[in-house]
């Protein structure tokens, strides 16, 4: 797949100065580079929490690692006041103790026609409102696994819709793409006969709406949906309806119309069809205030499964992130709080009954977040594509579940702080708190409630005699019954600058 998006890459570059000749030669202007080295070291049952997680799949999964990156990068953004915008970009990571010991973190390009972007590649991209160093992510989509190889056509910030005098805008995306965890998958199901997957592919699309303008009024509405998909590809080990193993290698629908509107059904679904693939989505809402020198907003997350929380069946309220983010006018001391509460205790309820003749009430409760019963997990390379407190199948190995690819531990309720501070403007620093107590699932519940505290000490200072390095020192903590204990420290040293900056 890598190869192919190269090649599709190298052909879009050769093909550009067609259309867009006059900004061909300010490609070379406002590159970035990068370089980093990262260590970790330490001991307990786990690496902490927020060491590992929200790192877009780099975190560490060994007490003591290492890690090498190095990037360079041209955003889109660069071109504001043209109408044709380019962004490229190149990051690759090597070390060991991580999920991979040496992967191509994004290879990227995207082209822009004034508010309309295709982007081909494979790129790191945040969650939706939400602030990506303190909060703990989005539901659907976060920031936890590796980016997926994908050709999306977006509208990357909102594109105030005209005649509204500036009052209503939208943004959004389509994507497919293709996995690139076959080797992660094979290996973590080495010596047994657990469901798994290759050549998988990829959907997602969104609609959000803005509603008014902080220019005019200090008060705005976001609203919107998020769905996304996993389907196609071959199934291993699957399991039929009846609990019985069907045949050991099965093709599964390729079809992206049905991963665009859910439909037809799995090989394995039998008598009582699901819609093909595996189907994820969020409801988002956020309100702000922003003020001069201020802003508070609140926001919620509410995540679904099928129709029936999609359409809240059975109630919107009982599973949502609900968040609160404070940004604070500039002082030495905090400059943005962040508190969120994830409760996913409810899941429509313990029983899921299909319709039969001897009783044709239906209740489409038990919605398993993040389980699938064809593809294991909403999860990429062993790290969920949400929200990292339900977690990843690479926690199974710990928790005694060896070589299995579903999300035992999907029941949460938690409180989570994130606070940051810029006392210069060569120093900064953040603190993630973590509070979780989590049930296991209705399928595997636990007997007493598991709880886990994860505690993040962040700090970094630009150096004032060497432009562009940095050094950064961490510490993180995990205490209680759910991920056991663990102490450590990471170190990270990192040099950017500018091949080329434009004046």
């Amino acid at each position: 797949m890598k190869t192919r998006i190269a090649i599709t890459m190298s052909l879009c570059m050769l093909l550009m100065p067609l259309g867009i000749t006059s900004q061909s030669e300010r490609l070379a202007e406002d590159v970035q580079y990068g370089i980093s080295l990262r260590g970790t070291g330490g001991g307990g049952d786990n690496v902490p929490f927020w060491f590992t997680n929200n790192r877009y799949g780099l975190g560490p999964v060994d007490n003591n690692s290492f890690l090498a990156r190095a990037y360079i990068k041209r955003d889109a953004e660069t071109d504001t006041l043209m109408n044709w915008r380019i962004g490229f970009g190149a990051d690759m990571a090597a070390g060991y103790g991580n999920q991979s010991e040496f992967c191509i973190q994004q290879l990227f390009l995207d082209m822009q026609w004034k508010m309309l972007r295709l982007s081909i590649g494979q790129k790191q991209r945040a969650s939706e409102f939400k602030n990506e160093e303190l909060s703990t992510g989005g539901f659907t989509l976060g920031i936890n696994s590796r980016p997926i190889p994908q050709v999306r056509v977006e509208m990357p910030e909102f594109w105030v819709v005209p005649g509204t005098k500036g009052l209503f805008a939208i943004k959004g995306h389509l994507a497919y793409g293709k996995y690139t965890d076959n080797r992660w998958q094979r290996n973590w199901n080495a010596g047994t006969n657990n469901l798994y997957t290759q050549n998988s592919l990829f959907h997602s699309k969104a609609l959000f709406m803005k509603i008014g303008n902080e220019k005019k009024f200090p008060l705005t509405l976001k609203w919107g949906l998020e769905m996304a998909c996993q389907f196609g590809g071959k199934g291993y080990n699957l399991v039929g309806y009846q609990g019985e193993k069907i045949e050991q290698v099965v093709s599964l629908s390729n079809n992206f119309l049905k991963a665009f509107i859910p439909g037809g059904s799995d090989v394995n679904d039998e008598t009582y069809a699901n819609a093909a693939g595996n189907h994820v989505g969020s409801w988002h809402l956020r309100l702000d205030w922003t003020d001069k020198n201020w802003s508070i907003g609140g926001y919620l997350d509410h995540f679904f499964e099928d129709q029936s929380q999609m359409f809240m069946q059975y109630g919107f309220w009982k599973d949502m992130l609900l968040g609160l983010e404070i940004n604070f006018p500039k002082n030495r001391y905090v400059s943005t709080i962040v508190y969120e509460h994830i409760g996913t205790m409810n899941q429509s309820g313990p029983i899921f009954h299909d319709a039969t003749v001897e009783n044709p009430q239906q209740i489409s409760a038990n919605d398993a977040y993040y389980n699938n019963h064809v593809y294991g997990s909403w999860q990429h390379g062993g790290f969920v594509l949400g929200n990292p407190l339900i977690l990843s199948p690479m926690y199974n190995e710990y928790l005694g579940m060896k070589g299995m690819l579903n999300n035992y531990f999907n029941r949460v309720n938690a409180h989570h702080v994130g606070i940051k501070g810029n006392p210069s403007d060569r120093l900064s620093w953040r603190v993630l708190y973590t509070y979780e107590k989590n049930l296991g699932s209705y399928d595997h519940p636990v007997k007493d409630p598991l709880k886990g505290n994860f505690l993040l000490l962040e700090a970094a200072y630009k150096l004032k005699k060497i432009k562009g390095l940095s050094i950064a020192a961490a510490y993180g903590h995990n205490h209680g019954s759910l991920l056991g204990k663990a102490n450590s420290a990471m170190l990270t040293v990192s040099w950017d600058g500018w091949i080329r900056k434009s004046d």
